[in-house]
């Protein structure tokens, strides 16, 4: 099925009273047909669940309803509470099996109903079960990371409040309107908290508290559908006023054993379905529907036509304590059902995207490290345990042959095939891409690839020389760099020598190389003139390496020191013998996020002019991105956007380079302030829809073997990049930052990778220029480095111009 935009009016929310009066008198299959529409337009293909442990904290409980076998008052020889140890076994054994949430239930106060509660808190050394909830969650979370999510029934505001620092998301269910149920014979009888006013004044308070929330109706205990809509309408317009409920739960009652209302009626599956078509209706497209599917086994492709998007959590190691006789489906039983209807079954966390994406509104700020660091650039969570530049295997996701695939991808693929300059909707869309779509944008990008470029894959022999890593900047994401409060990070300072910046250069021309990479931390005592000998240091010890050296935002702080403008200033060094610049500090070309990420650096605007300023001087340059910290897929349809622009007016760009962020021991993520860098799939997408964004203009995508290793560099070739990027001989700044794939791929290396991929390799120049097969075969042959010195840092004499050529 699929939705258009422009079906929107269509979607506009009736009157209450002529909704209620369409659900109550439609038929169920038209009903049906437009709650999945509505679900579509919201959710697309996408089908979350949140793997999980239920963890009981206890079982006692002052209320009493009529159908659980959850609660049971003290037993002789038992402990009511588990304890912390039963707790973080739980928790870590959930942890080992890639669970993302701690279910925390439990029943309401029962310290206020049973003496062995109270005694039993008092010799954990806790007054309230509030209290031991608090200090258990605050124990998983710290000792696994599995994320919190508290269902501590009616509490009072203050409570809440200190739940959140402890927790990701909380919940209570509404489960009725109907104060008719709290009356004798009815199913909430003498159960206090079961009382509608007290627990809508909780899902209030939570909205006042700012908590991500999740609640939703018990159907089946007596209620009417009349009632039922009542709930529902009564819970939209909390949501209405807070924004804070992220999910709805319509939760079938299931006849127990042993409970008062053991031989009840449970409701028909077409209740059911009728229920959560009415769910949906009322909240629209955006809210997240949820069913248990352990509740309605060998039914659940009818629950997806019905307009869920969310199964809810699942547990590989715990049963659901609230319904023991309802087993959880298997993963792959979820899976498979999903996909048989099309959709993409995706791992959630227990707080829900919208909310994660706005973490300083949703969450505590103790929380929010554990939070930024399951989640993706999506809000949802990290597949698995890769990150860039560790050893952790990278796991590329895994085709899909069945999956649902949105028009908005369809359309544009079909419109960068046919030429069409992608918009910022289309490449929000195209980023977005899982499943089936996934597949069909790498697909598309590695036919580009293959139109372009043909089957050869690039590299090219290079040295890095970062001269320095003393910098008067304080760039959240930097690692490398030494200055301000950066004593802590990997390295000491240090300020190279000519006579290292010399020799290194020599050293690379004797093994081959045919480029010397050169940047810097921008130093305090630096000027112009600076690097002006810089360049004259290599130029003489090595006449024939190609110079890349330079950032934009070091010309800068050059033509400053010197007091030229900017474009004069790189006439100055393209005379002085530099012959390109890498399109660095670009980090996100989005002040948005640059305001966090580097707030002292070059703006978006004065970056593309420094760029556009060499580009007119005649220096080529590259374009990067550094992504996978605070920024988001619409922040690098930005970027991208602009890379192109400049290159339709320039023609200036070599390459696009995407440049993972390496999280381990940036300062932004030791703060607790970043994700984790990107996923694989983002990596991958990233290289995919760059190729597809700059086609026709920028012809050669870059993979960063340093940051994505082999296997990571072998994904992206076959998703659209068709250079290798330099062997590197020394890396230091994606090291400092905690990766570990080396500091130099040899040529041989090099080459067996690219052809284990099926494809040619030809060895590059910086412009993309064919090297003569004696000096490629110096390369191939070339001997072990020398050690490196690392100057330390001392006071510079300034540099006398009339010495610089």
């Amino acid at each position: 099925m699929r939705v258009n935009p422009q079906d929107r009016a269509s979607f506009l929310e009736p009157t209450v009273a002529d909704l209620r009066a369409e659900l109550l008198e439609s038929e169920l299959p038209p009903l049906l047909q437009k709650s999945d529409r509505l679900r579509e337009f919201g959710h697309g293909s996408i089908q979350t669940y949140s793997p999980k442990v239920f963890i009981p904290l206890t079982k006692l409980c002052r209320n009493v309803c009529h159908y659980c076998t959850f609660a049971h008052p003290p037993r002789k020889g038992q402990r009511n509470y588990l304890t912390p140890d039963e707790i973080l076994s739980i928790a870590e054994e959930g942890r080992d099996l890639d669970c993302r949430e701690a279910l925390f239930t439990l029943g309401d106060k029962p310290e206020r109903r049973f003496a062995a509660a109270r005694d039993e808190l008092n010799a954990l050394g806790y007054t309230t079960t509030i209290d031991y909830l608090m200090a258990a969650c605050r124990l998983v979370v710290e000792q696994t990371g599995l994320l919190p999510h508290v269902n501590a029934g009616v509490v009072s505001y203050e409570e809440m409040l200190g739940l959140r620092a402890v927790s990701a998301s909380q919940g209570l269910m509404l489960e009725s309107l109907s104060s008719r149920l709290c009356e004798r014979g009815g199913p909430h009888y003498g159960s206090p908290d079961k009382h509608p006013a007290a627990r809508l004044a909780t899902i209030a308070d939570a909205g006042r508290a700012h908590i991500p929330f999740t609640s939703g109706i018990l159907i089946g205990i007596g209620e009417t559908r009349s009632e039922r809509l009542d709930a529902l309408f009564a819970l939209r317009s909390l949501h209405a006023r807070y924004g804070h409920i992220q999910e709805i739960i319509v939760q079938n009652f299931r006849a127990k054993p042993g409970t008062r209302m053991a031989d009840a009626p449970e409701p028909s599956l077409e209740d059911l379905l009728w229920t959560i078509a009415s769910a949906r209706l009322i909240f629209g497209p955006d809210m997240s529907i949820q069913a248990p599917p352990n509740l309605s086994p060998g039914t659940l492709g009818r629950l997806l036509d019905a307009g869920i998007n969310d199964w809810g959590g699942v547990s590989p190691v715990t049963p659901d304590h609230v319904n023991p006789e309802a087993p959880w489906p298997e993963r792959d039983r979820l899976r498979h059902d999903s996909e048989a209807a099309g959709r993409i079954l995706t791992k959630r966390m227990t707080i829900y995207p919208a909310y994660a994406k706005r973490a300083e509104l949703w969450i505590d700020p103790a929380m929010r490290p554990a939070v930024l660091h399951q989640a993706d650039a999506d809000g949802l969570a990290r597949p698995d345990a890769w990150s860039v530049g560790s050893q952790t295997p990278f796991n590329a996701p895994a085709r899909v042959a069945h999956s649902g695939v949105r028009k908005s991808v369809t359309d544009a693929l079909a419109a960068i095939t046919d030429g069409t300059a992608p918009n910022e909707a289309a490449l929000i869309a195209l980023f977005s891409a899982r499943g089936r779509e996934f597949d069909q944008v790498c697909d598309a990008a590695d036919a580009l690839r293959a139109r372009t470029c043909g089957d050869t894959v690039t590299y090219v022999v290079t040295r890095n020389i970062n001269y320095t890593n003393v910098c008067q900047y304080a760039c959240s994401f930097c690692a490398f760099s030494k200055g301000r409060g950066r004593t802590s990070l990997r390295g000491s300072p240090y300020d190279l020598d000519l006579a290292e910046v010399g020799r290194r250069a020599a050293e690379a021309w004797a093994r081959g190389g045919t480029e010397v990479c050169m940047q810097g931390g921008i130093h305090p005592s630096y000027t112009g003139d600076t690097y002006l000998q810089l360049l004259k240091t290599v130029r003489e010890a090595a006449p024939g390496l190609h110079v890349h050296a330079f950032s934009p935002l070091e010309v800068n702080h050059g033509a400053e020191t010197l007091g030229l403008p900017v474009a004069d200033y790189l006439v100055r060094l393209r005379d002085a013998g530099l012959g390109s610049l890498p399109g660095t500090a670009a980090e996100i070309l989005d002040d948005e996020v640059r305001a966090a990420l580097c707030p002292d650096k070059l703006t978006t605007g004065l970056w593309l002019d420094t760029v556009a300023a060499a580009h007119r001087a005649g220096l080529r340059t590259t374009a990067t991105m550094m992504f996978g910290h605070l920024d988001a897929p619409v922040h690098w349809a930005r970027h991208l956007l602009h890379i192109r622009a400049l290159q339709a007016a320039t023609g200036g760009f070599t390459e696009f380079v995407p440049l993972p962020f390496v999280h381990d021991e940036a300062p932004l993520y030791r703060q607790g302030k970043a994700r984790r860098g990107p996923t694989a799939r983002e990596a991958i997408l990233v290289h995919a829809v760059a190729r597809l964004a700059l086609h026709p203009l920028i012809p050669n995508i870059q993979v960063s073997w340093v940051k994505l290793g082999p296997d990571g560099a072998r994904a992206c070739l076959n998703a659209g990049a068709n250079d290798l990027g330099g062997t590197l001989m020394n890396e230091s700044i994606s090291a400092a930052a905690g990766a570990t794939h080396g500091q130099e791929m040899s040529p041989a290396r090099m080459e067996a990778l690219i052809r284990s991929i099926g494809r040619t390799p030809r060895q590059r120049t910086t412009l993309y220029g064919s090297v003569s097969r004696r000096h490629a075969a110096r390369a191939l042959g070339a001997p072990a480095l020398s050690p490196i010195v690392l100057n330390p840092v001392r006071k510079r004499a300034a540099v006398q111009p009339e010495t610089i050529v």
